[in-house]
């Protein structure tokens, strides 16, 4: 009987590692040893819960067992078939290669790669064919606003062919900084502000009460909405609403499709939300639109607000698919569609993905 491939898991201890090992619980048994590795983290950053500080291994459970987490290294790479990588662009930069040249297929959720040719970039509802070529043995996920739209979208153009998209995304906290660095800001912030019954009825007084303690955002995000995310890019665009365009082109296969994003941070915890305008090519009657949302894969169509049915980040956090709501008709155009989604950044946005990359690679080799 040939043995079950051996898993690592380059980043156990971040956000979306302590989502990925939940995961690795409760799916499908395909793996062998799944080996628990950790980095530490950026200078500059509060410290880690990692294997690599001084002082000694952590634990963590999966699948019904305790684990020793170690330190991510050269050895620790050996005899290791698939890696997956939920680590800052930097750390994935460094050791992402180096697991390839050992012979793991990395699979790997940062930046850094995305954009390379010779990385395919994969969602396996929509592009699951593009796995099977990746030269320097990477594959990639996209970005969790991205992961959040591109199903629902991936489905509708598979039928009417996307002509244009405009997007607004609004970003968790849970998807700012290193691990938990966004989601722990926002909480402290929002302590700052609790008690505060005059807030937000002088200018600054938000800023005021929040100070210094902004954590990795540009401003505070308590009672406050922040419209940037990311870093300065051209024309005005920051690097995350330009990553939502080369995304969406790559995985589309689109290499000219108009898009425009708008991303907005928001005082949630976790869950991404993004409000869509499609175009197509050919006209799209709004009850085929609604069925073809309603049976693909990795979406769920949420949607009846006379009754109240429409998804927000509250009601779709710690579940898997993107859910859809509020898709009418845009400006008595008939092929335009507005819609809402939904999504857990840190499971499909992140983990979720990841995994289902690495298990449809395993299932070839």
């Amino acid at each position: 009987m040939t043995p079950k491939p051996t898993l690592a898991v380059v980043g156990a201890t971040g956000a979306v590692g302590s989502v990925m090992l939940q995961m690795l619980t409760h799916h499908a048994d395909v793996w062998g040893e799944i080996r628990l590795l950790a980095s530490p983290r950026p200078s500059g950053l509060p410290p880690a819960l990692d294997a690599t500080r001084a002082g000694g291994s952590r634990t963590a459970s999966v699948r019904g067992e305790e684990c020793e987490i170690l330190a991510l290294s050269e050895e620790a790479l050996e005899g290791v078939d698939v890696a997956l990588f939920l680590v800052p662009d930097e750390v994935a930069a460094r050791w992402a290669p180096i697991a390839a040249t050992k012979g793991a297929v990395v699979v790997d959720t940062s930046a850094a790669f995305r954009a390379d040719p010779d990385v395919p970039l994969v969602v396996p509802e929509t592009n699951a064919h593009a796995a099977r070529v990746r030269p320097r043995g990477i594959v990639a996920s996209p970005g969790c606003t991205t992961l959040a739209l591109i199903v629902a979208v991936g489905s509708l153009h598979a039928e009417f062919g996307l002509d244009e998209l405009v997007v607004t995304a609004q970003q968790a906290a849970s998807g700012a900084g290193a691990g938990q660095d966004g989601a722990e800001a926002l909480r402290a912030q929002l302590g700052l502000v609790a008690g505060h019954d005059d807030l937000g009825t002088h200018p600054g007084d938000v800023r005021r009460a929040v100070g210094e303690n902004t954590g990795p955002f540009p401003g505070p995000l308590a009672l406050n909405v922040l419209p940037w995310s990311g870093t300065p890019g051209a024309d005005g665009a920051s690097s995350e609403e330009e990553r939502v365009r080369d995304e969406t082109r790559r995985i589309l296969a689109l290499p000219a499709l108009r898009v425009a994003a708008t991303c907005v941070r928001v005082p949630v915890v976790t869950g991404h939300s993004v409000s869509v305008h499609a175009r197509f090519e050919r006209p799209v009657p709004l009850d085929r639109a609604h069925e073809i949302l309603a049976t693909s894969p990795g979406v769920v169509l949420y949607d009846d607000p006379a009754a109240g049915d429409f998804p927000t980040p509250a009601d779709v956090v710690g579940t898997d698919p993107a859910w859809v709501g509020r898709v009418r008709r845009s400006m008595d155009d008939e092929r335009a569609l507005d819609f809402f989604v939904c999504a857990d950044n840190l499971r499909k946005g992140a983990a979720l993905n990841a995994l289902q990359i690495a298990e449809s690679v395993v299932a070839t080799l």
